[in-house]
């Protein structure tokens, strides 16, 4: 099992704790690190682009995307959002390759701190155990 991990750089201090989260899920599936690979991308709308780069590669197994994007005073966030949703949506759907959505789409730094937390309160860990679980069902 070969899986890519598309991390967004931009609001770096969510992201880490959301890939730290997808480490500790993989360590406890057994996954090894040479089974794995992050990729890092500047924010979170250039994930649709990583994505697609990988799945077109057929070297993955699955993708999991993780970033942040943290609502602001301008309709930018609105069309960051919409894009990579819809970018992942359409990689994954061309490309035949499931894709784990862990990107936090949040009002507040409060509400993605508390959806980056611990285990089961961390969409990166979240995203690894979806990603498991579609493996053993298909």
């Amino acid at each position: 099992m070969h899986i890519a991990i598309i991390v967004s750089q931009f609001n770096k201090k969510i992201s880490d704790r959301l890939l730290a989260g997808a480490k500790k899920a993989l360590k406890e599936a057994q996954i090894a690190e040479k089974h794995f690979r992050i990729i890092e991308v500047p924010g979170a709308f250039e994930i649709s682009f990583a994505a697609s780069k990988l799945a077109k590669s057929k070297k993955w197994n699955g993708i999991i995307a993780l970033g942040c994007v943290l609502k602001g005073e301008t309709d930018h966030y609105r069309a960051v959002c919409d894009g990579v949703v819809y970018g992942i949506q359409k990689v994954s759907i061309e490309n035949r390759i499931p894709i784990m959505f862990g990107v936090l789409m949040c009002q507040t730094e409060k509400q993605a701190l508390k959806r980056s937390g611990t285990n089961s309160q961390n969409k990166g860990y979240e995203c690894v155990n979806g990603l498991m679980k579609l493996f053993y069902n298909f």
